[in-house]
């Protein structure tokens, strides 16, 4: 049996986090955008007479301690009984560690994967899994639970589907331009001091956007989140004044990675294309923002 997955990858563009004992009340607070790229993954289960599960990253084998979020997840949902091969093969649009939310995207496809095979639990219980893992091990604290929500999101209330409250800005005409540029590790940065910083500057933030939920709201709080944490600094920021120079709504910085992102209507494009090219800027993505759940289902051999 072979299942499909996709997860979008997932933006944030400020956050608050809050920390629990219990990682399916811990969550984050704030707003982001899912993109239509991300993360696809196929699982293949076959029975056979030992247990092995074996992991993938765009089609290079990984070993447990680089996807332990993936392995803990697929361990946790398939029952301790079951006997046979079972190979999760990830592959990602973005690359790991600039700010996409590819160990979420990751954790989630593969659970909703395994849930759909097993058909032992339900689309929400499968990601309160990939969720309480993404918490444990400090992959990140609301990305999951954007990303099954989808579209421009705001999260009100922080907490695993199902727990978590997350509502939808509408907007229409805007594709989304992410420029990788760097890894950031999200595990550094919540262990920081600056997390207090974190905490004011997005609870402000938050309280300005639900008060006006509108697009350009949000990418005006986002940049002032980012740059009044410290977070938008250096070459980073340069970077994004310059980007500001051929848009209309200010860019800002992806939570967390050293990544920009912006919001562009149609005949901004081509101005930005020819601006990140006089900045020799090779990698960037134009997306547009996924406004669907994640996607599981069977897959045929030759579907395309």
């Amino acid at each position: 049996m072979l299942i499909r997955a996709f997860v979008p990858a997932h933006i944030t563009a400020f956050f608050v986090p809050r920390f629990n004992e219990d990682p399916l009340l811990a969550g984050s607070l704030g707003a982001g955008i899912n993109l239509s790229k991300g993360t696809n993954i196929f699982v293949s289960i076959e029975e056979g007479l030992e247990r092995h599960i074996h992991i993938a990253f765009n089609g290079e084998p990984v070993k447990k301690e680089d996807a332990v979020i993936s392995y803990s997840v697929a361990n946790e949902i398939i029952p301790k009984d079951f006997t046979g091969e079972i190979e999760i093969w990830q592959y990602f649009d973005f690359p790991n560690g600039y700010g996409f939310g590819n160990s979420a995207g990751g954790a989630l496809g593969t659970v909703l994967s395994l849930a759909f095979a097993l058909k032992e639990k339900t689309f929400l219980q499968a990601a309160q899994i990939a969720h309480k893992h993404e918490v444990l091990h400090k992959g990140g604290l609301g990305d999951v639970i954007a990303q099954v929500h989808g579209g421009i999101e705001i999260r009100t209330k922080p907490g695993a589907p199902g727990i978590g409250v997350v509502d939808n800005i509408f907007f229409e005409g805007y594709k989304v331009l992410a420029v990788p540029m760097g890894r950031l590790p999200t595990r550094e940065v919540l262990d920081s001091d600056v997390v207090q910083l974190i905490e004011k500057e997005g609870e402000k933030a938050l309280n300005t956007l639900l008060s006006n939920p509108k697009v350009e709201v949000l990418m005006k709080v986002a940049r002032e989140f980012s740059e009044r944490t410290g977070l938008l600094s250096g070459e980073l920021l340069e970077i994004a004044k310059e980007i500001d120079k051929v848009l209309h709504l200010p860019s800002s910085m992806i939570m967390l990675g050293k990544s920009i992102f912006a919001l562009l209507n149609e005949n901004e494009i081509e101005k930005a294309k020819s601006l990140l090219e006089d900045l020799s800027i090779e990698e960037y993505h134009i997306c547009d923002v996924y406004t669907q759940r994640p996607s599981v289902e069977r897959w045929m051999e030759g579907k395309i």
